[in-house]
Parts: C-alpha cells; sequence; structure tokens
C-alpha cells in the first residue's frame, strides 16, 4: 500500500473542498511548495497534486507552483499531477518540469482514444482518474454527471493497456466519513479484469481516494485489492498522522510479502 498525501492547488493556495463543491472550500496553507516540503519531510515516496483551477479551465494552470513543488522536495519524492491535463502538448508540459505521472480525467471519457494514444507513448507514467457518483463518473471539475460507469471505463482502458487508476468517490471526498469500500471492492475487481494476466506493479494498480478520517483507513482499504490510497483532509486536521500511517503501510506490504 502506497500513501500519497494530497495537494489541491487553487489560487496558488493548498485547498481541500467537501464532495468536489468548490462553493465548500477550506483554505489550508497559502504556500503549496511548503505543504510539499512538509510530506517530503515525514516520508512520503509520493505526492498527489491536483491543479483544480486547471480543471476548471481545461488546461494546466498551476503549472509554475508545481514545477516549483518539483524543485523543492527530492528526486527521490515522486510526484502524481493531475487536473486539467487534456491533450498531448499538455503532457507534454508537466512532464518538462519533472512531474512521474500524469493524471488524465475528464478526457478519458470524451476521448478514450488519446489516453491510449498517451499511454503508447509516455506508459506507466500515464494513469486514468475515474471520479464517481453512484458509480457514474463526473467531468470537468466534477460540474458535469455523466452516465459513464466507472468499472466499465476501468475495464476497457485496462485492457487497452492502462495500469493505473485512480478512483475518487466524490461522495465521500473531503466528509472524513470513512472510504466506500464496497465502492472500491468493485473497482478492484475491474481494474483486475482489465489487466487479465499482466503482472501490475506495486506502484500500479488501483489508487483509493476520498472520505479517509483515520489511521484504521489504510488497513481497511488495502483489503479491497487497491495498491495506494490518496490522503487529504484527515492529514490537514491532524486526524492522521503521515509517518505513523506511512508506518503502517509499510507494515502491511511486511506482512504481504510474509505469506
Amino acid at each position: 500500500m502506497i500513501l500519497y498525501p494530497s495537494i489541491d492547488i487553487r489560487d496558488g493556495r493548498c485547498v481541500r473542498l467537501v464532495e468536489g463543491d468548490f462553493s465548500r472550500e477550506t483554505v489550508y496553507d497559502d504556500d503549496p511548495v511548503r505543504v510539499a516540503g512538509r510530506w517530503a519531510a515525514a516520508g512520503a515516496e509520493w505526492i498527489h497534486v491536483v491543479d483544480l483551477d486547471g480543471s476548471l479551465q481545461r488546461r494546466p494552470v498551476s503549472i509554475d507552483i508545481i514545477a516549483r513543488i518539483r524543485t523543492a522536495v527530492p528526486a527521490s519524492v515522486r510526484l502524481q499531477v493531475g487536473g486539467g491535463i487534456r491533450t498531448l502538448d499538455h503532457l507534454d508540459q508537466v512532464f518538462a518540469i519533472g512531474v512521474d505521472r500524469a493524471v488524465l480525467g475528464s478526457v478519458a471519457i470524451d476521448d478514450p482514444q488519446l489516453v491510449i494514444d498517451a499511454a503508447g507513448r509516455w506508459g506507466e507514467r500515464i494513469a486514468v482518474g475515474l471520479d464517481a457518483r453512484n458509480g457514474f463518473l463526473a467531468a470537468n471539475g466534477w460540474v458535469d454527471q455523466t452516465q459513464v460507469a466507472a468499472s466499465d471505463l476501468a475495464v476497457r482502458l485496462g485492457q487497452a493497456g492502462i495500469r493505473t487508476f485512480i478512483f475518487t468517490d466524490i461522495a465521500r471526498d473531503g466528509t472524513l466519513a470513512g472510504p466506500n469500500l464496497d465502492a472500491l471492492t468493485t473497482m478492484a475487481a475491474a481494474v483486475a479484469t482489465g489487466a487479465g494476466d499482466t503482472v501490475i506493479d506495486a506502484s500500479q494498480g488501483l489508487i483509493a481516494s476520498g472520505g479517509v478520517a483515520g489511521s484504521s483507513d489504510v488497513a481497511a482499504v488495502a483489503a479491497t485489492g487497491a495498491s495506494g490510497l490518496i490522503i487529504g483532509r484527515a492529514l490537514y486536521d491532524g486526524r492522521i498522522d503521515l509517518a505513523e500511517a506511512l508506518a503502517i503501510a509499510r507494515g502491511l506490504a511486511t506482512e504481504g510479502a510474509a505469506r
């Protein structure tokens, strides 16, 4: 289980939303770069960065801030970035500043072939974000609701070669209500079905997001078959200590290797 502390950027600040609602925003820090340094110092192997302005404007907006994050944290800390990435040129932009993995969200619904083409070019550096309400995907900063089932798209894109999916239950995001374990179990099965007999690296597979409230959620999410967990508000509110959560995640990996 890999933990991904999250940094959501809006208007240059580190914020959190509730259920993806831009009118329900809490500002936690004026400097996302400082926050990234804090997560790196706690031992994070990955940091998950969301360009919220980019999601709304349908293009990378916070690219300069993300570039400063990349410079500020050690090269060993990998960056996973999403929000507004919709074209191959956008991908060139984010990879040029040292981003390790780019998350394609709305474009995976609108233009699945672009996602497949991107994976053909960049391989495992491409992930797909599946943001859902009641199992159906939302797009464009979660403003537009679709009737595309998240599990169906995961299977289809997995069969086309995508190996990393980030599933967010929008109704749980930022609520501290706990992850939707049933939905995660369903999504983990869909991702496994799409991958077939392909061996998936430990940093790939299904990454869960939304609702994390405490350290006990780390083991609960791992039990669904997810390989990673994004943690946001619970870190900022002090409900989870990142160093302790990382120790729990490492313990789960050790237990799994011993079996």
